[in-house]
């Protein structure tokens, strides 16, 4: 201000002795002298990041376009899709195996679960859960439950046991449709099910193949796919929902700690999402390769959308497979290719052969693609794009990474850092808890200073509200308020995150009890009460350890078992049971105690200091899982050797 006060005297002196256009000429110059010779850090900073955020700007006012259209109309995603259909209805919106589903065909499937689930009695506010592999037919069937109302929580497909069940009650759902071959998933929580629930088991057949029976379902649990052969599709109306800020699916996330919890992805919520990654390389001419599940948001949200909301074709997949990657890119003609990082590295690891090059895709967007081989990617395959983005699936908030940035999950402007509501803001990397100022505020990172990733929450904007989790008390732990300004509030990520000088981002790690192994969160909290629970009770503690050249971070389980009576083999045969692959520890730390807290919490930090490294594990047993075998061998120096070398595969 008293720079300000002292340029303005200065040119008030000079207008009033040389005039006014020789005075404000004089006052740019010094301006400019000024920044050269004052602020050329400032400068340097404007220079190479003027291009980038102004196509930023460009891009970001195209997707608040879009989101405001559809806002003002009041639309909901199967009313966006009817007008999607309405422009190419023959055009191919998904491709599946050797299938080819028109954006119309999509349309009528959904129209015809729309009238099976009214005849149900399926009505506006209803929740209709959903266990589905990768096929066309699981947006066909969410979209059919959002015409009358309901919301769809898309189930992880590797929950079991109480996971599985847990899923289903935290959704309080009234209604569950399942893939038969989830049926005997199902089958063994269904005891401790709700008597009220209604079941459902789906099996993929063309609808235009000859009718018949589904298979034996036992007597509560209805035929869905007779159902549809002996339904006529519903008249196409208006969705009966909440217009484009209700509720339209649950996604599920481990978030920080404890059991799976359910993310509300609203209308508005799953547009911003896909028109954020559409509008930097995707046009509605591209085909989109993605093998990623679709009962997540990667998947199920952002490239589904691209068909849904886009009018791209998107090719799904039933599985990933790092051999047919791009040799389904060529089979296919596709573009455009999802992946996230765990996909790249096995991707890379193929053999070298001539399909590397013999495709046609020119982007590649996702998340994860680590900077070790982000580089040696883009070369092996001939990409000539990479969109890495980042965002919570419970957010409000994501970024991308728009001009190839080798590492970036995105950034933050430096020259106009208030346009896009996000901050770095600095946190207790041990409990994640902010750093305040005296004034009681959150302060803004450093560069180069790691931080914990914050979205601004604005109600009034439905791009920037936070909808969090259906557990209301879990939404509000996600929650910081008094952030720049008393009575602000913003989403807080849980990840630390560092920006550099230019504002370029980049992962750091995860705080609190969660770390992310083969693309998925993983929470120690829930994997230590299954350990517990299928060791007699013992006492677990479980965190994550780094594995060279493995993205993520590798589950590793102190285990007490201070008698030697413990059965490795008939626990892992448990576990199988309880928690999903990703889920289970890779590396076993037998011990005769463990330390606690004051309030009898187990101390971590020490075991995970120590790793799976046997120079530092001295008195205690370490084992490793074999995925082959399907059990826990014993761990010396000469198997750490291997698995740190990679002879040894985890």
């Amino acid at each position: 201000m008293i720079a300000l006060a002292v340029a303005a005297g200065v040119f008030a002196a000079a207008w009033l002795n040389i005039g006014f256009y020789y005075s404000l000429t004089a006052s740019v110059l010094l301006v400019v002298l000024y920044l050269i010779l004052v602020q050329k850090k400032f400068c340097y900073v404007a220079i190479k990041t003027i291009p980038r955020d102004v196509k930023a700007l460009y891009t970001y006012i195209q997707i608040l376009w879009i989101t405001r259209k559809f806002s003002k109309l009041n639309l909901t995603v199967p009313d966006i899709f009817h007008d999607t259909v309405q422009k190419h209805p023959d055009k191919a919106c998904f491709l599946f195996k050797d299938e080819v589903w028109t954006f119309k065909e999509v349309e009528d499937y959904s129209l015809r679960v729309t009238a099976v689930l009214k005849s149900q009695g399926v009505k506006k506010g209803d929740i209709v859960g959903l266990l589905f592999n990768n096929c066309p037919q699981m947006p066909a069937v969410w979209m059919g439950i959002a015409r009358l109302g309901g919301v769809a929580p898309l189930i992880n497909t590797n929950q079991r046991g109480n996971a599985l069940l847990h899923s289903i009650n935290v959704a309080k759902c009234d209604y569950l449709i399942f893939s038969d071959e989830y049926q005997s998933a199902v089958q063994d929580v269904a005891g401790q099910l709700s008597p009220s629930l209604k079941l459902y088991k789906f099996t993929h057949r063309d609808l235009n193949s000859s009718s018949g029976k589904s298979g034996e379902g036992g007597d509560a649990i209805q035929d869905f796919t007779n159902l549809l052969e002996t339904t006529p599709p519903a008249t196409w109306t208006l969705a009966d929902g909440d217009g484009f800020e209700g509720k339209l699916l649950y996604i599920y996330t481990s978030g920080t700690t404890g059991l799976p919890k359910a993310a509300v992805i609203s209308n508005a919520r799953f547009v911003f999402m896909a028109a954020g990654i559409h509008f930097w390389r995707l046009n509605s001419s591209d085909i989109i390769y993605c093998p990623l599940p679709l009962y997540h948001t990667a998947g199920g949200v952002i490239s589904v959308g691209q068909a849904l909301i886009l009018g791209c074709t998107v090719v799904l997949k039933a599985k990933f497979s790092a051999s047919q990657y791009f040799p389904d890119c060529a089979k296919y003609n596709a573009t455009a290719a999802h992946y996230i990082g765990e996909m790249c590295r096995y991707v890379l690891a193929t053999p070298p052969s001539p399909a590397d090059t013999q495709h046609n895709v020119r982007v590649i967007y996702g998340n994860g693609l680590r900077p070790q081989i982000w580089t040696e990617f883009v070369k092996r395959f001939n990409i000539k794009y990479v969109t890495e983005f980042y965002g919570a699936t419970e957010g409000n908030a994501n970024i991308a990474n728009t001009d190839g940035t080798p590492g970036a999950i995105g950034f933050v402007s430096r020259i106009i850092p208030r346009v896009y509501p996000i901050a770095i803001i600095k946190v207790d990397q041990e409990t994640g808890e902010p750093i305040r100022d005296q004034k009681g505020l959150c302060q803004l990172a450093e560069p180069n200073e790691p931080g914990v990733f914050i979205g601004k929450i604005q109600t009034r904007n439905p791009a920037r509200q936070f909808l969090g989790y259906v557990d209301k008390s879990a939404s509000e732990k996600k929650i910081v308020r008094d952030v720049f300004e008393y009575g602000d509030s913003a989403f807080i990520s849980g990840d630390i995150l560092v920006a550099d000088e230019l504002g370029y981002l980049y992962f750091r790690d995860r705080t609190g009890d969660t770390f992310r192994w083969r693309g998925e969160n993983v929470s120690t909290t829930e994997v230590e009460a299954a350990v517990s629970r299928c060791a007699d009770h013992r006492d677990a503690v479980v965190y994550g350890v780094l594995v060279p050249n493995i993205e993520g971070r590798a589950g590793m389980c102190g285990l007490v078992d201070a008698a030697g009576t413990l059965d490795l083999r008939a626990l892992h045969e448990r576990l199988a049971r309880d928690l999903p692959v990703y889920a289970r520890p890779v590396f076993m730390r037998i011990m005769d105690s463990v330390d606690m807290t004051g309030t009898f919490k187990m101390k971590k930090t020490d075991l995970q200091k120590e790793g799976f490294d046997p120079a530092l594990v001295k008195k205690d047993k370490l084992y490793y899982l074999d995925p082959k075998l399907g059990q826990y061998l014993p761990l010396g120096k000469e198997e750490y050797e291997k698995i740190i070398s990679g002879q040894i595969r985890l």
